[in-house]
C-alpha cells in the first residue's frame, strides 16, 4: 500500500494571510500549488480553494471553506516544530503569539530544555520546542 499523509488547514477566509505567515516564519517556505475560487458565482471571489505550501520540510494543504461552520481548530491536533536554537524557538513564538493565545509558557517541563504550546491568530495550534 502507498499513502501520502499531509495535514489539512480549513480556514474561514483566512487561509491565505495565515500561509504567507507561516512562510514568512521558515526560511525554507514554499508555495508549491495556489488555486483560487472563479472569478463567478456566489462563492467568494478570489479565496483559496485548494493552497499547498511546504515548511520546515512539511507540506500543508490549506483552504478556504465556502461554508460557515460552528466549529474550528482544536489545539488537540497542532504542529509540532523543533528548533535548533533558544532564540528561534522565541522568535517564532513571539511572531505566532501576535493575536494569539498562549496555552503553555515558554519554560522547561522536563521532557525538553524549552517548550511552549499557542494557538496563533488563525486558531492554529503550534507546540513549539527545543529538546
Amino acid at each position: 500500500m502507498s499513502a501520502t499523509v499531509t495535514p489539512f488547514l480549513m480556514f474561514q477566509g483566512r487561509a491565505e494571510e495565515a500561509m504567507q505567515r507561516y512562510l514568512s516564519l521558515f526560511p525554507d517556505g514554499r508555495i508549491v500549488k495556489l488555486v483560487r475560487r472563479p472569478t463567478t458565482g456566489a462563492q467568494a471571489v478570489g479565496a483559496i480553494l485548494l493552497a499547498k505550501f511546504t515548511i520546515g520540510g512539511q507540506t500543508i494543504l490549506c483552504s478556504d471553506s465556502d461554508v460557515q461552520h460552528a466549529f474550528t481548530f482544536t489545539p488537540s491536533s497542532s504542529l509540532f516544530v523543533d528548533f535548533d536554537s533558544e532564540s528561534e524557538l522565541v522568535r517564532v513564538l513571539d511572531a505566532l503569539g501576535v493575536g494569539g493565545v498562549l496555552l503553555m509558557e515558554l519554560d522547561n517541563y522536563g521532557f525538553s530544555r524549552k517548550f511552549a504550546w499557542l494557538n496563533d491568530e488563525f486558531g492554529v495550534s503550534w507546540q513549539l520546542n527545543l529538546p
